[in-house]
Formats: structure tokens, sequence, C-alpha cells
């Protein structure tokens, strides 16, 4: 294929997947404020954000036709049930973790082992070692995370440390799995399809513990107007994009793209809730976005 063909490609699915970690940080924020608003447990609020998330992009397909001639073949059945079931994993593990550690440390695990995990499926895959440019920009990305989300005090110990720590790598690990197996073709699947039918089967996956912690809703505009938020942009939205993006991006800038969470989290604690990012952390943004550059140019 003519170069002048490719990069564009490369730059589409580039901008995809830095607006997906983009929109995902604003959805840390949209979570806790339905939580409080409305008292529920994390993983009501996972529920939530999944099932709001398919019957959203679902509303999408509907609207621009996206409906007619579902595919029906096993292939995309296997992809939906393995998609839903590693967003279900990933969302569940992620907020347990979230119960035992704080936000920062837990999504620090998380987000900051994903290309690691990520590196090492690839290597597994294709039997080949990481370069040492690839390497370096894991290493920048990690520390930059570490820098921005670090907080030495109101940490966890003991068992519940453990815990924590744990089950954050069993959520990075699930992202993983889905980062390297989304960009496998399935006929008649595309982004949207995937997002949505793939969310769906994950909220309903996560719906029995959701309605144990209690998922009642008040009828409120301003905590309606939350969950309509949480379900759209950081959800239906992001995670089309970043499907959209794996179709023709290596995993490894992916996984390094979705950091730009916990940064913009960051951000948006400094100019919302009043947070101060340090020098530290201002450090670690200009590593982790010097990361992402080294990583879309390679």
């Amino acid at each position: 294929m003519p170069v002048d063909l490719v990069a564009p490609t490369r730059d589409r699915s580039a901008i995809s997947l830095i607006a997906a970690g983009i929109l995902w940080g604003t959805g840390g924020l949209a979570g806790s404020l339905l939580a409080r608003q409305a008292h529920l447990q994390p993983l009501s609020v996972a529920t939530y954000r999944l099932l709001l998330g398919g019957v959203i992009a679902i509303a999408l397909l509907a609207v621009s036709g996206g409906l007619r001639g579902l595919p029906r073949s096993r292939a995309a059945l296997r992809r939906i049930l393995l998609s839903g079931a590693l967003l279900g994993f990933f969302q569940g593990s992620y907020f347990v973790a979230v119960h035992y550690i704080s936000v920062s440390i837990a999504t620090m695990a998380t987000i900051g082992t994903l290309p690691v995990f990520v590196a090492l499926g690839t290597a597994i895959r294709t039997r080949r070692r990481p370069d040492a440019a690839t390497l370096a920009a894991i290493a920048a990305a990690v520390a930059g995370l570490v820098l921005i989300t670090w907080s030495p005090g109101g940490i966890a110990s003991g068992w519940k440390l453990v815990a924590g720590v744990g089950f954050a790598l069993l959520a990075a690990a699930g992202f993983a799995v889905l980062t390297l197996l989304t960009p496998t073709p399935v006929e008649g699947l595309d982004p949207l399809r995937t997002t949505a039918f793939g969310m769906l089967t994950g909220g309903l996956l996560l719906l029995p513990a959701g309605l144990a912690g209690g998922m009642a809703l008040p009828l409120h505009p301003g905590t309606l107007a939350t969950a309509a938020y949480l379900g759209s942009v950081p959800t239906a939205i992001a995670y089309t994009a970043y499907f959209r993006g794996l179709r023709t991006a290596a995993p490894i800038f992916a996984a390094i793209a979705a950091l730009l969470e916990p940064l913009t989290s960051a951000v948006l604690s400094a100019v919302v809730l009043g947070d101060r990012l340090t020098v530290l952390g201002w450090c670690g943004a200009a590593l982790l976005i010097a990361a992402l550059a080294v990583t879309s140019r390679r």
C-alpha cells in the first residue's frame, strides 16, 4: 500500500486512541459524582456505565441504520460474548480494587501495567522480544504515570493492599487481552457494533453484583444528566473510538494512549475540584506525552 495512504490511516487511528484516553479521564469524575448523588456502590456504578453505554450505542446504531444486516455468524457471536465478558471483568475488577485501595493507586496499578501486559502478550504471540525503543517508551510512560498519580498518604496496608493491587492487575490483564483481541477483524462487526453489544453483554453479566449493592437511581435531573454523560461520552463514544483506532494502530500505542485517562483525571481534579498538580506531576505528564509521541511516530 502506498505510504501516502498508510500514514493518514495511522494518524486517524492515533487521534481516535488519544481521544478515547482523554474521554475516559472524564469518566472517573462522572462516576464519582454519580456514586455520590445516588449513593451507589462501585460495582453498581460499573454496571450502570456498561448498561447505559450499550443502550446508547445501540440507539446510535438504530438511528444510523446499523441494526440492519447484523452478522449472525459464530465468529461474531464469540467476539461479542468475549468482548462483553472482558469488559465486565475489567470494570468489575477495577472497581473492586478501588474498594480496597485508593482511586489513584488502583488507576495507577491498572492503567500503568496495561502497556506491560500488552507488550508481553505481543511478544508471546509474535515470538519476538520488544525492541529497545518500545521498552524505553513503556518505562517512560509508567514512570510518568507514577509521578502523576502517586500519593504517599492514605494508602491501604496489609491484606487490603495486596487484594487491591491484585484486582488491579487482573483488570489490567483483562483489558490487555481485549486490546490484543480487537485488531483481528470479524466480518460484519464494526467498532460501534462491537461497542454496543459488547457493553450490553458486560453490563448484563455485572447486573447481579450491581443489584446486590443497590441500583436505585433518584429521578433528579442532575443525577440523570450525570448518568447519561457517564454512559455516553466516556463509555459509548470513548470505547467506539478505541475500537476504531485498534483496527490500524499497534496495540502497544493503544495501551500507552490509555494512560491519558489518569492524566486527564488529574488535570480535571485540578480545574474542577481545586486539587493541585505538583511539579513532579507535571514532569510525569511530560514523560507520558513524550512516550506517546515516540510510539506514535514508530
